[in-house]
């Protein structure tokens, strides 16, 4: 069986085929600059290479209708026919306090996601869009909402309730929703496969760390709190974004600095977290070696960035008894940078964590990573969402 995964964003869309029986990746791709001039789109067949095709694609259908027409393209394609394709799984970044788990995508599931557009207003529109087309393009095929939120809706109250007034909750939904949860949720299940354990049995911190960041506690399968809030600004320091700072800034960047509201916003979210800090990007890897030739803002920012990391994994072991079984690091730079992965657990010998330095050298592989005395496994495992994606929507369509 063969499933479509789509990734709707503003003006790019991300797609990939994976064949169920096997989990291979038949083909993959990215459609850059939808609705802007020199639209491209970038295919790869696993087996017939790369395709490129580049034009001025001004609409989310036009380009959708080129990616499927790719799909079932003699030489580049993966089916003869896009009625093979069993089922397509939608990311979907916001589904509110409704869906906790992934559902069939009707128009009273649409409606709803309308109504969150007004918690992600930047993510939910083009992934209603997306759905939307696909639906009008692939009318027989079944349409499956994976949500970013929904592996955050076991989270008890205790924790996701601000302390704020209550009826701002009651009224407008203002509450701790969390994201990631995708990732989250694949590499839980994926740490239980490696070590042969019951994940139900098991207490486990997720750090999924790239340009985006979020630490999750899980703890018998289940998320129980996640660093990032109701929006994905709050939580640790990250590429672009503030993470947690007092409140009360925005309104002083408002009254006191002449920003707009939308200023202050673009503030938080895109020119802060270390890129912010260090004045030199928001990439990792350009910090790490601007650190390393002395330049004192980009260390500040690295060890920022640690700081708010080994105090979120410190709190989340408190919340779990003081006992932790094992710690996953995901994404980018979780997958990819040991200076990272080292840094963030210094120091933390107290829970029980002990970092062995030549097991640390893995670079995007699954690796444990910890000293065989450490009473913590610590493990790297690369993420997966669009599979994680593919197989929420095969158990939906198959329940």
């Amino acid at each position: 069986m063969k499933v479509l995964v789509i990734n709707c964003g503003s003006s790019s869309l991300k797609y990939q085929v994976i064949n169920m029986n096997t989990y291979e990746v038949m083909c993959q791709g990215i459609f850059e600059r939808i609705g802007l001039e020199d639209s491209v789109l970038t295919h790869k067949n696993s087996l017939k290479g790369k395709y490129v095709v580049k034009g001025n694609f001004s609409n989310h259908k036009d380009a959708i209708n080129l990616v499927l027409e790719t799909l079932s393209d003699k030489k580049y394609g993966v089916v003869n026919d896009i009625n093979e394709i069993y089922a397509v799984g939608h990311r979907v970044v916001h589904g509110g306090e409704k869906y906790s788990k992934s559902v069939l995508i009707d128009e009273e599931v649409l409606s709803y996601l309308e109504e969150c557009v007004k918690l992600a207003p930047i993510h939910n529109p083009p992934n209603i869009i997306g759905i939307r087309v696909c639906s009008e393009l692939m009318p027989n095929i079944p349409m499956i909402a994976v949500f970013d939120t929904a592996f955050h809706q076991t989270i008890p109250e205790v924790a996701y309730i601000y302390p704020i007034e209550y009826s701002l909750y009651e009224n407008y939904g203002i509450r701790k929703y969390g994201f990631h949860g995708t990732s989250h949720k694949y590499v839980t299940q994926k740490l239980g496969e490696v070590l042969n354990r019951d994940i139900k049995e098991m207490k486990i911190i997720s750090c999924h760390l790239g340009n985006g960041a979020s630490i999750c506690a899980i703890k018998g399968g289940v998320s129980i709190d996640t660093s990032m809030g109701f929006t994905p600004l709050a939580g640790i320091a990250m590429g672009t974004r503030s993470g947690n700072i007092d409140p009360s800034i925005s309104t002083f960047l408002i009254e006191e600095c002449g920003y707009t509201a939308e200023e202050a916003n673009e503030t938080l979210n895109k020119k802060s977290g270390v890129l912010g800090i260090s004045g030199v990007s928001s990439d990792f890897r350009d910090i790490e070696k601007a650190a390393l030739e002395g330049n004192k803002r980009a260390k500040l920012a690295l060890d920022i960035f640690y700081y708010r990391i080994r105090g979120q994994i410190a709190a989340y072991a408190a919340h779990m008894g003081g006992v932790v079984d094992a710690i996953i690091f995901t994404a980018g730079i979780g997958e990819n940078s040991s200076i990272t992965r080292k840094a963030c657990l210094e120091g933390m010998n107290f829970l029980g964590i002990d970092i062995d330095n030549n097991r640390n050298n893995v670079r995007g592989e699954i690796g444990e990573i910890s000293a065989e005395a450490s009473k913590v496994k610590v493990f790297v495992i690369p993420t997966n969402e669009e599979l994680m994606i593919a197989k929420e929507t095969l158990e939906v369509i198959l329940a």
